[in-house]
């Protein structure tokens, strides 16, 4: 019965999420262009909040606990698991006064308004998973660019998205990078709920009625731990916030 339901509201939410992602376009060109990095911050911050909204349609919501634990005027890696495309969407404004910056692939650095001119010009990095010896000096660009300016990078060590929320084997090199060239930097391990149910039935028709709960743990700095021991909390701390 859900997926029946399911297929006219999604049918109405993809022509409204089509219409986001051409509306913004032109909006984050001409803010990036014209008036900068802040102007255009803004412009993806609130087009992630329409998406956000347009969740709604679905019977969506979000749970964000613990932001008020997270450090302050300090680079920051959020590492967490990886379930669907509405992870991203929702730790961009919940998470937007940390200014979150993403190790993406780099097919979708083309061919996708909005999105793809954000992920080329707004701060994240694209990365060939085909060629890791490309994505080694990308992801130390992003590290030197957190530290710089205070930001923080957002890392799914599973390297893809996981179809039924059990969460796959974190990779180690991307957030080894990470912590090598921001030793200033805090780790906040980051376990998200549900978010894989709205793709349960694939992309379409979308799942309905679900409660997405993002549960930010702890953070760690990186310079009182060694690599491994900090690799072993934050993969602990991410799977044991995991219902599945």
């Amino acid at each position: 019965m859900e997926k029946i339901i399911s297929y006219p509201i999604s049918v109405i939410y993809y022509l409204l999420f089509g219409l986001t992602l051409v509306i913004f376009h032109p909006i984050q060109w001409v803010c990036f262009n014209v008036f900068g990095y802040q102007a255009h911050k803004k412009s993806v911050d609130y087009m992630n909040f329409i998406f956000v909204r347009l969740t709604n349609l679905l019977g969506t919501t979000f749970k964000f606990e613990n932001i008020e634990s997270v450090p302050k005027n300090v680079p920051i890696i959020f590492v967490s698991n990886h379930q669907s495309m509405y992870d991203i969407i929702a730790m961009i404004w919940y998470l937007r006064r940390f200014h979150c910056k993403f190790v993406s692939k780099k097919e979708l650095g083309k061919g996708i308004p909005s999105i793809s001119f954000n992920l080329r010009h707004g701060g994240s990095v694209l990365i060939d998973r085909k060629d890791p010896k490309q994505a080694i000096p990308a992801i130390k660009g992003l590290a030197d660019y957190i530290v710089a300016n205070n930001r923080s990078a957002v890392i799914f060590p599973e390297g893809t998205r996981s179809k039924t929320g059990k969460p796959k084997e974190f990779a180690q090199t991307g957030l080894k990078i990470l912590c090598k060239n921001a030793p200033s930097a805090y780790v906040v391990p980051v376990s998200i709920n549900n978010s894989w149910k709205i793709v349960k039935f694939g992309f379409f028709p979308l799942g309905l009625g679900n409660r997405l709960t993002f549960v930010l743990h702890k953070p760690l700095a990186v310079s009182e731990y060694d690599f491994a021991e900090l690799m072993e909390k934050t993969e602990s701390a991410v799977v044991n916030g995991i219902k599945f």
